[in-house]
């Protein structure tokens, strides 16, 4: 026997009946009141097999005196039927009477089984039905089922979708139960549209939801397929967003949604009130505790006058003053905001109003849901436990703390009364997600080359609340492994303990002569000072050696060897060394330079061998932004000290200073304010050349890698970027969306303006070990001097261009949010740079993960 539903568009098409109503069952016989008015001695049962005959019994209950009247006998045939247990029930009467219980039982499912089910795994249907194997059949459960199944097809954005339940009888009462699958083609949103926003244009508004417009690129992502829960989410986030920009009264009417058979696709509209944007006028603080100084709270507020009123900060100021309220002492304080606004002013008078709360306790936090993580992984998220003051803040808190743990697709905390009247019961609902991520991913820049990556991660190990990631890396010009680990909560406190491992080697490219092989292992510790506030401890140890070909650092050119003894090598051709004024039957030589040796700092540190690095180090970030992979708005600064010489080969103190501003201007455009700096010290021993600060489009686009800052001057060597040990940038950019694309597109454009400087150039100017530069450089030494046709005996250290030129460019980008993963190709041209320095007009970088 067969039975279907039909789906399409979201509209339930057609509903098959299973067997007879359920109040009614075909066969029962109903006893007339008459013949039970006498005296029952017994219910006889037939027709079991696995049902025992007491448990039937049971559920006829027998009134004063044991019997049993019409009401008792139809109340014991309905809980039968309500059981599930049977296919049909009759009660008869027997001789003497007796009462007979005929049943069919149900069949028990042997197995359970999907056929065309492609996009969907069989064990996400097995865990959705209620269906079990081995479990008794109901055709109202299958009936249930295949609504559900259907329902799953739906959320993943399949409305034409057909699921036909098939049963196969088998021996001894069993059955297989067969649901057969026909998944249809996916049903994707056509249009999104925005009615009534004039503050925000359309363009801007599609960057808050998380709906996305189908397009040719959609097959790599899901968010382009309609699903109402994010429908519903997404209105929530359009008003949120208002609300951070001072329009208290906004209202997202509706969120329309339509079906369009041409288009086979949904028109999604948004209603939208924007009401009147607000400023703050004046904030106030007042309390009705007594004791209690409202006005300390004053540097708890994040509400400041004059400023776009925003509910988050509100938010988060209210939060932070109930927490230090119950700091002090009242564990029952409730700060609750109120503000009165004046349409004519367009401003919003903010009071927080701090009262004693109702003295609430916390009787029990029941956490449902985590089939995976541990529970104390969850519960470590709460700053409070079972019998605490209740502190609704504190819980807000800790539900936001486990959305950004991103464990789970959804978690939701609510209250539940407890045992009396002061007791509240935490209810923590959650639904995990896969948290491990399988990536190979590919990129190529200009710089780098092309480049492939696979790693493989997971952000919940053992459900333990535990990171661990593993990627090797291969490209052109880079390669190398790296092991990381996380522990979040060490020894039970929020401090992060982090360890890494990791293997590069760089080669040789276009832009610098050498290689380096670095291996090195890093712990670091992370604190969470605030929200946007966070230090991180960390300690550095590795190795690192230069790799060169050994055309570059064979110095066949000095004539005579350290021991004195004349060099079998040296053979300069008479053409060279007539143009050079060298004097071949002489012993002072031109040096390893002459036949395009690599720079001395290059070759010095190839000699040195391996270099053993340990360093101490920190880094304080503050955070505001609100994108941290699109930002639109907000402050990023990270300020970074290492110093090395804890052991080890190298001492030194770097530090640098990096700071991003972003700020929403008109019509979509968003503005950058980028400022960088560093310097690096000397302290005790000198420096190395790789411990400087190398810059080219990093600094200032339109440069070359290593292509700002101190070069070799030497023309017969290979002119290395040698690096600075000070360094300042600063840029303006104006970011722009292509309002003529559609959003989903993710293309916009950008104009930007450069400047900064690499300069201070601190390592090693002369080396006596090849015997070839052994005094400083001479003052009189310039480029010119060491033109071909120079005496050789003239300049015998290391020249180089160490000008402070400021370098700036002008230039224009394109960015792609691409489902490939985040693109950008700049063109810079510059406008000063030093004469030395290298540049590379046109730019490109990028990567994905599939």
């Amino acid at each position: 026997m067969k039975f279907g539903l039909r789906l399409r568009g979201g509209l339930l098409a057609t509903l098959i009946m299973f067997g007879a109503p359920v109040f009614a069952p075909v066969g029962a016989v109903f006893v007339s009141s008459s013949a039970l008015a006498q005296t029952v001695q017994s219910i006889s049962v037939e027709g079991n097999r696995r049902v025992e005959v007491e448990t039937i019994r049971s559920y006829f209950k027998a009134g004063p005196g044991g019997h049993l009247d019409q009401g008792a006998i139809d109340d014991g045939l309905k809980a039968l039927i309500e059981t599930g247990l049977f296919q049909d029930v009759k009660i008869n009467r027997g001789a003497g009477g007796q009462i007979v219980v005929s049943v069919v039982e149900n069949p028990v499912i042997g197995r359970i089984a999907f056929e065309g089910n492609k996009k969907i795994k069989d064990e996400q249907l097995t865990a959705e039905v209620q269906s079990k194997a081995r479990g008794t059949f109901s055709r109202a459960m299958v009936q249930s089922d295949t609504l559900r199944i259907a329902e799953i097809y739906r959320r993943s954005g399949r409305y034409d979708v057909r699921v036909t339940p098939e049963i196969i009888e088998q021996p001894n009462n069993r059955v297989d139960l067969i649901f057969t699958v026909e998944e249809g083609a996916k049903t994707g949103v056509k249009s999104i549209e925005f009615v009534g926003n004039n503050a925000f244009s359309s363009y801007r508004l599609r960057d808050i939801i998380k709906t996305h417009e189908s397009n040719l690129l959609s097959f790599l992502a899901s968010n382009d397929i309609y699903d109402p829960d994010r429908v519903e989410a997404d209105r929530d986030l359009i008003r949120r967003f208002y609300l951070k920009n001072g329009f208290a009264d906004v209202q997202v009417v509706a969120a329309l949604t339509e079906y369009d058979p041409e288009k086979k696709g949904f028109l999604v509209t948004f209603k939208i009130e924007e009401g009147q944007q607000y400023r703050v006028g004046t904030v106030d603080f007042r309390t009705s505790i007594a004791n209690f100084d409202p006005s300390t709270m004053r540097s708890f507020s994040r509400v400041n006058v004059g400023s776009l009123y925003n509910v988050e900060s509100v938010e988060k100021s209210v939060e932070d003053m109930q927490i230090e309220a119950s700091r002090r002492g009242f564990a029952f304080a409730v700060v609750r905001p109120g503000g009165d606004r004046n349409f004519d002013a367009h401003t919003v008078s903010v009071v927080f109003n701090i009262d004693e709360g109702p003295r609430t306790y916390i009787e029990r936090i029941n956490i449902r849901g985590n089939t995976r993580t541990r529970d104390y992984v969850i519960r470590r998220e709460f700053d409070l436990s079972e019998g605490d003051a209740y502190n609704r803040a504190l819980v807000d808190r800790a539900e936001r703390r486990l959305k950004n743990l991103d464990y789970f697709k959804s978690v939701k905390i609510t209250t539940e009364p407890g045992s009396s009247s002061d007791r509240v019961v935490l209810i923590v609902d959650l639904e995990e997600k896969s948290t491990g991520d399988f990536s190979v991913s590919g990129g190529y820049s200009t710089t780098d080359g092309a480049l492939a990556e696979v790693s493989v991660s997971e952000r919940n190990l053992l459900g333990r609340g535990l990171f661990a990631k593993a990627s090797v890396t291969y490209g052109q010009y880079a390669r190398g492994y790296s092991l990381s680990f996380v522990e979040p909560y060490l020894l039970d406190y929020r401090i992060a303990l982090g360890l890494d491992f990791y293997q590069r080697t760089q080669l040789s490219n276009s832009y610098i002569s050498y290689g380096t092989k670095t291996l090195g292992f890093s712990p670091r510790l992370g604190f969470s000072l605030r929200e946007d506030l966070a230090l991180q401890l960390r300690y550095s140890v590795y190795q690192q050696e230069i790799t060169l070909p050994s055309y570059l650092a064979n110095c066949n050119n000095v004539q005579t060897l350290p021991d004195g003894t004349p060099n079998p090598a040296f053979n300069p051709s008479p053409a060279f060394a007539n143009l050079n004024g060298i004097d071949l039957s002489s012993t002072s030589g031109l040096g390893c330079y002459s036949d395009g040796e690599a720079s001395l700092p290059v070759r010095k540190e190839l000699a040195n061998g391996k270099t053993l690095t340990s360093a101490l180090g920190y880094s304080l970030t503050y955070n505001t932004l609100d994108n941290n992979k699109n930002p639109t708005d907000g402050l990023l600064i990270d300020f970074k000290q290492d110093f090395a010489g804890v052991g080890g080969d190298v001492t030194y103190l770097k530090t640098a200073a990096d700071a991003k501003y972003y700020q929403s201007l008109v019509s979509d455009l968003v503005g950058l304010v980028h400022l960088q700096g560093g310097v690096l010290t000397k302290v005790g021993s000198d420096l190395r050349m790789l411990d400087h600060f190398q810059m080219g489009p990093n600094l200032v686009r339109g440069f070359a890698p290593n292509g700002i800052g101190p070069r070799d001057l030497n023309p017969y060597g290979t002119q290395d970027a040698l690096g600075g040990t000070k360094y300042w940038g600063a840029s303006l950019e104006l970011q722009m969306p292509f309002w003529f694309l559609p959003k989903e597109v993710g293309l916009k454009g950008a104009v930007y303006a450069d400047a900064g400087g690499l300069y201070d150039y601190q390592g090693p100017t002369t080396w006596s070990v090849t015997n070839e530069l052994t005094t400083p450089r001479n003052s009189n030494c310039t480029p010119s001097t060491i033109s071909p046709g120079a005496s050789p005996g003239t300049c015998t250290g290391l020249i180089y261009d160490d000008s402070k030129v400021i370098r700036s460019s002008v230039g224009v980008g394109l960015i792609w949010a691409s489902p490939f993963g985040p693109l950008r190709f700049d063109y810079a041209v510059p406008l000063t740079k030093g004469k030395y320095d290298r540049t590379q007009e046109f730019r490109f970088g990028g990567g994905t993960t599939f």
